[in-house]
């Protein structure tokens, strides 16, 4: 349980950070932060793969490069569905996904599986 809490928190500040760097993806405050990172991990844990099923020969055709636009599909979902986090266009949400993979990926790095 409390690796979920500390990955929930990992993630919060993660989507943060991303909000920092890409202007079009804007948070207005800490709850809105901590819920879009909970739906976040609930569309990616749900939705993500539904989707990837279906667009898997588009997928294979491009070689797996359509997973960026699925993963930024997936921010802007959870933008429609949190208030207090915008993602203002396609580029904002493509772009935030890619920041937000780095920016995750270098985090749980400093956390042990323990």
């Amino acid at each position: 349980m409390n690796s979920l809490v500390l990955r929930w928190l990992l993630n919060t500040l993660a989507l943060a950070l991303t909000a920092w760097f890409i202007p079009g993806i804007h948070i207005t405050g800490i709850a809105p932060a901590f819920f879009a990172a909970l739906v976040l991990g609930v569309v990616n844990a749900i939705i993500r793969p539904i989707v990837i099923l279906f667009t898997l020969p588009l997928n294979v055709l491009t070689l797996g490069l359509f997973t960026l636009v699925i993963n930024g599909l997936m921010l802007q979902m959870v933008s429609g569905l949190v208030r207090g986090f915008d993602v203002s266009g396609f580029w904002a949400a493509f772009f935030g996904s890619l920041v937000l993979s780095v920016i995750s990926m270098v985090l749980s790095w400093f956390v042990s599986e323990d």
